[in-house]
């Protein structure tokens, strides 16, 4: 397998912070908002919940416009006008002195929606052959921008106000911006890649996939169990006599514990293809830490603990559902599916909040989490039904002109289709003549290279140039 060039390394390690610092904007805020957002005019436990979620809501109604936009303007101005707007939104909310104006001011960050159009551009940028490499690497300062989130966030919680919170968040912006005008190159041309493009004519028919529904629930489901989980978990933690001051090692020890539970089971989803079991037994997991911090003592490695359980099995779940999605999206429709699946999770993230700032307005925190484990359970019926996926990896083919040409003709496409279906270890194909490309799902193992390259051209890397 060849690596990645020069250019596709800067690419890859820049976006990547890109990434972390937009995704923070969401997960900074989880473990403090509920303590230090009750000294602000007018904040109630819902109103609360609302400033954490309404992000999410701004993101999931905005992430697809965001990434049609910069088909038509380009991928860098629309990234750097969403950065704009994101550092307006994290200004306006520092100088908030009521809930109103933090609910607002999160609204406007969460409206700078350019996700998917990160991703965009990190594709515009690779080579085909290295685009599932730093999409992983993207993948990977996801879930750790989390961790890091969980654990700064109660350090700077120590030592500043909300308001500080929020100028060190639209500093990220600054720093994120910088990045994009100065460490990624701009693209020569925009790549449609189906592989991460949403194409809007293909959303009905992904919406009526029912395997694909059970995901995009699941998503939504997981990040509405954090998003409620840690407002009560900070308002817990201080009930039972762990002040805020050390919040930040209980998350770091909590985090450190849970690879004791997120590698042995990824790696034996992957390796036994037992993923559908996996999942269960992590939502099962989920459930016990709901349950046990609601009804613990105050002993303090039983905290510890429980928390581990409740990072670990999210953690687990958290790695799993995108490569489901990817394996169970049609060949030339996972960018569209993933378009889906990204705006349940933020759809999630929004409901989480409103719903725990409602419950712990309505109940003792104690009750709350018993009811975040119980809905832990309902998750279960929905996966149950899931298929075990099979292990296919997508690809995507340049045409060679010959090829390219003959599925012009719906005669000519069918018969290339027929042609891909015969090669060993190729399961799927989809044509897409406007692009001459072919969208494949292919098992590695039975895949006959040779035979395949007899339909395709090889891209030099001056097709994903920039300057």
């Amino acid at each position: 397998m060849s690596a990645f060039t020069s250019q596709e390394r800067r690419t890859a390690i820049a976006l990547s912070l890109v990434y972390t610092t937009r995704m923070m904007g969401l997960f900074l805020l989880l473990p403090v908002m509920s303590i230090l957002g009750q000294d602000l005019d007018g904040a109630t436990p819902l109103l609360l919940g609302l400033a954490v979620g309404i992000y999410g809501l701004c993101q999931a109604l905005l992430q697809i416009p965001f990434g049609l936009l910069s088909d038509r303007f380009g991928r860098k101005p629309v990234i750097l006008a969403g950065i704009a707007i994101f550092i307006v939104g994290s200004l306006i909310a520092a100088t908030a002195d009521s809930i109103v104006g933090i609910i607002v001011g999160r609204a406007i960050q969460g409206a700078a929606a350019i996700s998917a159009v990160v991703m965009a551009l990190a594709a515009d940028l690779t080579r085909d052959s290295q685009r599932t490499k730093i999409m992983a690497v993207i993948g990977v300062s996801i879930g750790m921008s989390f961790i890091v989130s969980i654990i700064v966030g109660p350090l700077l919680m120590t030592r500043f106000s909300l308001a500080g919170i929020f100028y060190c968040i639209a500093g990220l912006g600054v720093f994120s911006a910088a990045l994009i005008l100065f460490a990624v190159p701009t693209p020569i041309r925009t790549q449609q890649d189906r592989n991460i493009a949403v194409v809007l004519r293909e959303l009905p028919a992904l919406f009526a996939n029912r395997d694909l529904l059970r995901l995009d629930i699941g998503i939504l489901l997981l990040h509405l169990l954090i998003t409620a989980s840690f407002i009560c978990i900070p308002l817990r933690l201080l009930e039972l006599g762990v002040f805020t001051d050390v919040h930040w090692s209980v998350y770091l020890k909590a985090a450190c514990g849970s690879l004791l539970i997120l590698i042995p089971l990824v790696g034996l989803a992957e390796r036994k293809l037992t993923v559908k079991s996996v999942m269960m037994v992590s939502i099962a997991g989920l459930a016990v830490a709901e349950f046990a911090l609601g009804l613990m003592n105050n002993q303090y490695w039983v905290i510890v603990a429980s928390i581990v359980l409740f990072f670990g099995f999210l953690s687990v779940l958290e790695a799993l559902l995108p490569s489901l999605v990817s394996r169970t999206a049609p060949a030339a429709a996972r960018g569209s599916a993933m378009g889906i699946y990204s705006t349940s999770q933020f759809l999630g993230a929004f409901l989480g909040g409103v719903l725990g700032g409602w419950m712990i307005g309505e109940f003792a925190l104690s009750t709350s989490l018993f009811v975040l484990g119980l809905l832990c359970l309902l998750w279960f019926p929905v996966i149950w039904r899931m298929q075990e996926p099979i292990k296919l990896k997508n690809q995507r083919m340049m045409l060679n002109a010959d090829v390219a040409q003959e599925i012009m003709s719906s005669e000519g496409s069918a018969r290339v289709t027929q042609q891909l279906l015969s090669v060993s270890g190729v399961k799927e194909v989809s044509l897409i003549s406007s692009d001459g490309c072919a969208y494949l799902k292919v098992d590695k193992q039975e895949l006959d290279e040779q035979e395949l390259s007899a339909f395709s051209v090889q891209l030099d890397d001056a097709s994903v140039a920039g300057h």
